[in-house]
């Protein structure tokens, strides 16, 4: 059978090979409530280790999208899986949920082993950085589907949360405080614009020197995203919180009115942050106006948080505590045609 399969260009001993790779990378993620190792018909997770009143288990699943074809053209692999467990986790999170395990799903067109561990090796990193566990996964090799160096992946995650301290939006009031965590680059999202721009427009390679950039090109725009769960979850546990937006696709327009009760409103003070070159570089080569990148980009913030008045201050103490940067860039208001309004944009 392995013969046959093997002509029909799939590799069973390989992906045997990529069992056997990443298990180390597997063993860095065990946390409280792991049980068993990888190599089962399903993950296990004990959660009569958690003491919650009300427990709510918050659940999120995400790829990367486009930003893989940028890897692959750097045949750079590293870094992408922290993207991908970036992406679910910072969302759950921003509901208030303490992540606890991550799945992935790799489906290639050509089992590579080696190039399949660093993919692996940068989930295990993504979920080190979340405190999830790795504690399954699926590896597909697809021949005719996918072309042989090419594959997507995709991640699911689960959380817990205390349900009277879960982040639904339903406190948030006008007069709340906007409070912007910084990003580390693009993170995950706006990959097919990115990609047009520098690639196809302009025609430029992955190890271009920009002089708007300190790195090169590709290195640039493969930043891994950051994860937010260390920066948010003590927030979260002392309620200095009302509201979480995490700044994805679709950029601060689509994503901050998500966490607001309708009859509210965001104001934006541009100008408030440092907007990180990558952006300027956009902007600049793609000839894109600054409103529109942002309805497309995170612009240098990729969480939001609404804090009222009265604990704006408990909580930019906490994190100047934890050494993490967060900036004052608006507030909440009273909803009058637009969900979200931008103070300072340039005529």
């Amino acid at each position: 059978m392995g013969n046959a399969y093997s002509k029909a260009g799939v590799d069973v001993e390989a992906g045997y090979e990529v069992v056997e790779r990443i298990k180390k990378h597997v063993k860095r993620t065990e946390r409280l409530g792991v049980m068993g190792a990888i190599g089962g018909f399903g993950g296990c997770f004990d959660l009569s280790q958690f003491q919650l009143k009300e427990p709510v288990l918050v659940s999120g699943t995400d790829g990367v999208g486009t930003k893989l074809m940028v890897a692959i053209q750097a045949d750079k692999h590293d870094t992408i899986g922290i993207d991908c467990v970036a992406m679910c986790v910072n969302d759950i999170v921003a509901q208030g949920a303490e992540p606890l395990y991550f799945l992935d799903y790799i489906a290639t067109g050509k089992n590579v082993p080696a190039r399949l561990e660093q993919v692996v090796a940068g989930v295990a990193e993504g979920c080190v950085q979340a405190g999830a566990a790795l504690i399954g996964g699926e590896t597909a090799e697809m021949p005719g589907m996918y072309g042989e160096d090419d594959y997507d992946l995709a991640g699911f995650t689960v959380g817990i949360a205390e349900k009277s301290q879960m982040i639904t939006g339903e406190k948030i009031k006008a007069g709340d405080i906007l409070v912007g965590l910084p990003s580390t680059g693009i993170h995950s999202n706006g990959y097919s614009l990115v990609r047009k721009i520098f690639f196809e427009t302009h025609n430029f390679s992955v190890d271009e020197k920009l002089p708007e950039l300190a790195e090169t090109l590709g290195n640039e725009i493969l930043t891994p995203t950051r994860i937010y769960v260390e920066a948010i979850l003590p927030l979260v546990k002392k309620e200095l919180v009302n509201g979480i937006a995490h700044v994805t696709g679709g950029g601060f327009v689509e994503n901050l009115p998500r966490m607001l009760p309708e009859n509210l409103a965001c104001e934006i003070e541009l100008g408030t942050w440092p907007v990180l070159p990558i952006f300027d570089a956009l902007a600049k080569y793609g000839e894109t106006p600054e409103m529109e990148m942002y309805e497309i980009f995170n612009m240098g913030i990729g969480m939001v948080l609404a804090v009222a008045p009265e604990k704006l201050a408990e909580l930019q103490a906490d994190l100047n505590e934890r050494n993490e940067a967060s900036f004052v860039i608006g507030k909440v208001t009273e909803k009058q045609e637009a969900p979200i309004v931008f103070k300072g944009a340039k005529a």
